[in-house]
């Protein structure tokens, strides 16, 4: 057992611990530490999804057991995830890894701000028939893929932000991310290959162990001292390693 395996069994399990808390930052968590050891984006992009595959069905569960989940807010951000996270996969897996690096990077930094500034925003009571719910999926789907990270900065947050009971938002998007996952990892898989994603494994142990935990931590810890630690690193992370 090598210590980049046990480093990746450590980073699933904390980056899920602040996922199913949060509703985001494993996919942000896990690619910045992949890109910071020299991963190329693509493949960190990859692994990492093909980690969330398990993450997110085990989180999703544990979420739908602790009735964090709203149904009706599932079916209408899965369809427009899915395409999106395709369609983002597909362009990543065909651009050179050296020039969408930077790129990658400082879409990280835009996302931890992002998170920061949610962090502050006070809320609104909101239904759940929104319409910017659907274009918020679609565009958190081609971030996530390209980033390899996204889906829950971007679709937590910004529901959340909208006024949308936090704790359903964060079920839900939990649960709707495997759908978008699978979609994303299929993808990958197609085009780059399955021995370029071993390394997931790491990643899949650590965060299957800690996806209970996540779903539990939802109802007790508070949300914006964590929101803004996990801001704080992604943005640190990323910006080490775009200069």
């Amino acid at each position: 057992m090598t210590l980049d395996f046990l480093f990746f069994v450590l980073v699933g399990f904390c980056a899920q611990i602040v996922d199913g808390a949060l509703g985001m930052a494993f996919g942000v968590l896990s690619t910045t530490s992949l890109l910071a050891l020299g991963v190329p984006a693509a493949n960190a992009s990859a692994m990492t999804h093909v980690a969330e595959m398990f993450t997110t069905a085990a989180s999703g569960a544990s979420h739908a057991y602790q009735r964090n989940v709203d149904w009706k807010l599932v079916v209408r951000l899965a369809p427009a995830g899915m395409i999106g996270g395709a369609v983002g996969a597909y362009i990543l897996a065909n651009v050179d890894g050296k020039v969408i690096e930077p790129f990658v990077s400082a879409y990280l930094i835009a996302i931890g701000l992002i998170i920061l500034y949610k962090a502050f925003r006070p809320r609104w009571p909101r239904d759940v028939h929104d319409w910017a719910v659907p274009p918020v999926g679609l565009c958190g789907g081609v971030l996530d893929a390209i980033g390899g990270g996204g889906w829950g900065p971007i679709v937590t947050s910004t529901l959340v932000g909208r006024g949308h009971d936090p704790k359903k938002v964060i079920g839900s998007t939990n649960l709707t991310e495997f759908a978008v996952t699978l979609v994303i990892s299929l993808t990958f898989v197609l085009t780059l290959g399955w021995s370029e994603l071993d390394s997931a494994i790491g990643l899949i142990i650590g965060g299957v162990i800690a996806a209970p935990f996540g779903a539990l931590l939802v109802k007790r810890l508070p949300v914006k001292p964590l929101m803004i630690a996990v801001s704080i690193i992604i943005i640190a992370t990323s910006a080490i390693r775009l200069f």
